[in-house]
């Protein structure tokens, strides 16, 4: 089966439209089945009662000696045979024959000598009459059917324009769009009965009205946790500015450093959260600019093809430095930073990302294996290579290696 075909007939107006088509083939079948027995028997009852009565008129005529009247004879050659059979064993009964020029309701008893005393009604008229409705049974069976599609596959239409319409507002809501919703008008009156689709969007919409709530409440705590830090920790690096040299100094001021890092780091992604961030382009080669960042770093440069890209360099360096800092700090050398047009890949020979990162993308604070560092590397760097409408992903190289790669508008 073709895709497209196979994609449509999974679809629930496909599924409607043929429960409906079977239903209704099914009564319409039953119902003319009944109509046309019903009337087919009451058309023969009525050809036979009257072919009987005149049989019995005529026997009594040819008793008495009198003239048969029309239809009526003694052992016609067209008489089925049965009939036939049935009047000499002394029975009297009818049979509708078809070897005459046009149908005929035969009725047949004993007559002296041996003979078959018979019949002949001209029975076309209740044929033409059974075949004309049992027309009428198709042609009207057809428009039911007809309307019954048409008035189904607009119920259902529009039932799957609204699911359709709420599986876009989902897909929004997971690709990060807190602020969309479904509004289905059926929801605004909490007294009126509700379908089960209005039911759907109504708790769609209960839900990213709740999420979304959370999560702003989550970075505002986060925002200001890190400014409420930032204030103390600039005292305590001036105060351990003032230590004398030594080892404990050392310790002191690299933790103090480290906490400045992190707190700077929580500012920039409550920033990029509130989607607050904005972008200052202008034309940079990527060259140049990659050269900057692997400077010092211990990493390599491969410089394909150069182009220049219109962008924001320092969110562009912010990226670029943090996906060479988590190579160079998680995996294993040689760290190597590729320009290749608009695409940038930075690549280690490590042992690869862990499978939550390659499947879902960085998690704050979450890292594997105890390493060092609290996860928000990464998730920066994806933060703000979508500020800048570019593209990050993670990838795993064979042979084993953690690969990010860089798609620049």
């Amino acid at each position: 089966m073709l895709p497209w075909l196979r994609a449509w007939t999974a679809t629930l107006p496909w599924k409607a439209a043929v429960f409906i088509t079977v239903m209704c083939c099914s009564l319409a079948a039953l119902l003319g089945l009944l109509v046309h027995v019903s009337v087919t028997h009451q058309t023969v009852g009525q050809a036979r009662d009257r072919a009987l009565t005149r049989l019995a008129d005529a026997t009594e005529a040819f008793e008495d000696g009198d003239r048969l009247g029309p239809g009526v004879s003694v052992d016609p050659p067209g008489l089925p045979r049965s009939l036939r059979t049935l009047a000499l064993e002394g029975e009297r009964g009818t049979m509708v024959g078809d070897s005459a020029p046009r149908p005929t309701m035969w009725a047949a008893g004993p007559a002296d000598g041996g003979r078959v005393l018979a019949v002949a009604v001209d029975y076309s008229q209740g044929v033409r009459t059974i075949a004309g409705l049992d027309r009428a049974i198709l042609g009207s069976s057809a428009l039911a059917i007809g309307t019954t599609l048409l008035v189904g596959a607009f119920a259902v239409t529009r039932i799957t324009r609204r699911l359709h319409a709420t599986a876009r507002v989902a897909r929004r809501i997971s690709a990060g769009d807190l602020d969309a919703r479904v509004d289905d008008p059926r929801t605004k009156f909490p007294g009126q009965a509700q379908d089960e689709v209005a039911a759907v969007a109504a708790a769609l919409d209960t839900m990213a009205s709740s999420l979304q709530g959370k999560l702003e409440s989550e970075q505002r705590f986060t925002a200001d946790v890190a400014h409420e830090l930032r204030t103390p920790l600039t005292g305590l690096h001036a105060a351990a500015e003032l230590l004398p040299p030594g080892r404990p100094t050392e310790l002191v001021r690299d933790r103090v450093a480290a906490l400045r890092t992190l707190t700077e780091d929580l500012l920039e992604i409550s920033r990029l959260d509130a989607g607050s961030e904005r972008v200052d382009l202008d034309a940079h080669w990527l060259g140049p600019l990659a050269e900057r960042v692997v400077r010092g770093t211990g990493a390599e440069l491969d410089v394909v093809r150069d182009v220049c890209v219109d962008t924001d360099r320092r969110r562009l360096e912010r990226v670029l430095g943090n996906l060479v800092a988590n190579a160079v700090t998680h995996g294993r050398g040689p760290v190597i930073v590729t320009v290749d047009g608009a695409e940038v890949t930075v690549r280690d020979h490590g042992d690869g990302y862990p499978e939550y990162l390659v499947l879902h993308g960085p998690q704050r604070f979450r890292t594997e294996g105890g390493t060092k560092g609290h996860g928000l590397g990464l998730t920066i760097a994806l933060g703000q290579a979508t500020t800048l409408g570019a593209c990050l992903t993670f990838t795993n190289g064979a042979p084993p290696g953690a690969v990010a790669t860089l798609t620049l508008p």
